[in-house]
């Protein structure tokens, strides 16, 4: 046996005893292949396909500090969790935190008692953090981005310190040791094509290694109704949960507002439910959390900010009591559903397509696509008053926008960030020839991807095989018919 097969030897060896598998599954053994040989990767895997094991595992056999950057503190508490009850050396960095247990983080980073290190991209880019990790002596050895997807549906407005991540790896190589190589991998459940693209651009990913699994899960019975009415959509998702008794779920709504309305009527109605959404304090959402895995509620409602990285294998059944915008947001939330491989039932609610019953639906799209505008506008207004070379700091103390304006350019491919502090607006066309072309490039974009999210809901074809071609698998999509969604069931 050579060196090579003793060393893969060992890594499985240890796979077993941690981990408790007999054998990792496609495609676990190449994407931890290609992270111990410093190769860079792109992953996307069905929700439960086991992507963090992917990056843990590695960390082990390496030298040095592994980066895992986390959209969500729920997300980064559960996988800590994990590995500190496998008594692995890990650790996590975010604003909610003691200052004494981050002043400890720190000073185990300093130390290098570290192998994994949880955080977010703005905690990451923190000028306490970054210069702990730009020290010298400090051994990084890879950055993995876990639900990459947030870089491009949240990395624009929301979350803009997602569009400076690319600037990381080489700005970390310039403080290290001659011949030091970081590793960079994106893992995720939903990516296009077009969305694949984006991560590798805006990560500046070296040749990546893709791996790419078919979203389609057999157990998962996807079902689209029509609810003429408010009250009509009520009772349908009333009876639809009066029909599974004690079965845990999620219902999924696009505002706080409808979210806390429309747990106070179930509620009163005397179900184990509670509104989760981003306006709670952390410590109640962590609450909330836990009773729905020890099964205290039944089930949640929730907007988009409940579920990513939460493990429940036995939910039921996925609600959306309104529609997702995005068809990626929509894969990702059903994908929360039957974890442990058993039917479960995926229902979408929507209004009638002429909107005179109930307009609703239609007036909530809008909202958002001017939402959307407005932001564009604002961005287009201030980009005319950003110096063509400065820094983020200074960009944000003059403008309450400013960060987000800079990550709209960098978007456009207007503007390179020189390291992840400092930017320089490309030459190519002046600030002011922007009033035209600034937020041309993504509104329709957005209206795009809200258009295929209509497309699949109005869709008289397999619903699966819609989203197979959606997601860039025309192949097997190709004559497919799952035999278990709405459209594919004779009609009754």
């Amino acid at each position: 046996m050579n060196q090579a097969s003793q060393d893969w030897s060992h890594v499985r060896q240890t796979f077993q005893s941690i981990w408790g598998y007999q054998d990792f599954r496609p495609p676990q053994g190449e994407i931890i292949r290609c992270l111990l040989a410093s190769k860079d990767v792109l992953a996307v895997m069905p929700t439960g396909g086991g992507k963090s094991i992917c990056f843990q595992l590695p960390s082990l056999f390496r030298r040095g500090l592994t980066l895992v950057v986390s959209p969500l503190v729920a997300l980064m508490e559960n996988q800590l969790l994990e590995l500190q009850q496998r008594q692995l050396p890990a650790a996590l960095l975010h604003n909610e935190i003691p200052r004494k247990q981050r002043k400890e983080t720190l000073q185990a980073i300093e130390r290098q008692e570290l192998r994994l290190l949880y955080l977010s991209p703005e905690t990451l880019l923190s000028p306490p953090v970054w210069e702990r990790l730009s020290r010298p002596d400090v051994m990084i050895n890879g950055l993995m981005l876990d639900e990459a997807h947030c870089l491009v549906s949240w990395g624009e407005t929301f979350r803009p310190a997602y569009r400076r991540l690319g600037a990381v790896r080489p700005a970390l190589l310039q403080h290290k040791p001659p011949g030091t190589k970081i590793a960079i991998a994106a893992f995720t459940a939903t990516a296009d094509l077009l969305t694949q693209r984006t991560i590798a651009s805006v990560l500046q990913l070296q040749q990546p290694q893709t791996f790419c699994l078919s979203p389609y899960r057999s157990n998962l019975h996807l079902k689209v109704k029509i609810a003429w009415t408010p009250r009509c959509r009520r009772h349908l998702l009333l009876h639809f949960i009066q029909a599974r008794k004690s079965q845990s779920g999620l219902v999924y709504v696009r505002s706080r507002r409808d979210c806390e309305t429309l747990a106070q009527w179930m509620q009163s109605l005397k179900y184990a439910t509670a509104a989760y959404h981003a306006g709670l304090n952390p410590a109640h959402r962590r609450e909330l959390e836990s009773q729905w895995l020890a099964g205290q509620l039944q089930f949640v409602i929730c907007t988009s900010a409940f579920g990513l990285g939460i493990n429940k294998s036995n939910v039921r059944w996925v609600v959306h009591f309104q529609s997702p915008f995005l068809l990626s947001e929509y894969l990702q939330e059903i994908g929360r559903g039957g974890r442990d491989g058993k039917p479960t039932d995926v229902l979408t609610l929507i209004s009638e397509p002429s909107g005179w019953f109930d307009p609703a639906d239609r007036r909530r799209n809008q909202y958002f696509e001017a939402q959307y505008q407005k932001q564009y506008q604002q961005a287009r207004q201030i980009s005319a008053k950003i110096p063509p070379q400065g820094d983020i700091e200074t960009v944000t103390r003059q403008f309450q926008a400013g960060e987000m304006v800079l990550s709209l350019l960098h978007g456009m491919g207007q503007l390179d960030w020189l390291d992840p502090f400092h930017y320089q607006i490309k030459p190519a066309r002046s600030l002011r020839g922007l009033a035209l072309a600034s937020a041309q490039p993504f509104i329709p974009q957005k209206q795009l991807l809200s258009t295929q999210m209509t497309r699949y809901l109005t869709t008289r074809h397999c619903r699966w095989r819609f989203l197979l071609e959606a997601f860039g698998f025309q192949a097997e999509a190709k004559g497919f018919n799952c035999g278990h969604c709405d459209n594919c069931q004779p009609r009754q």
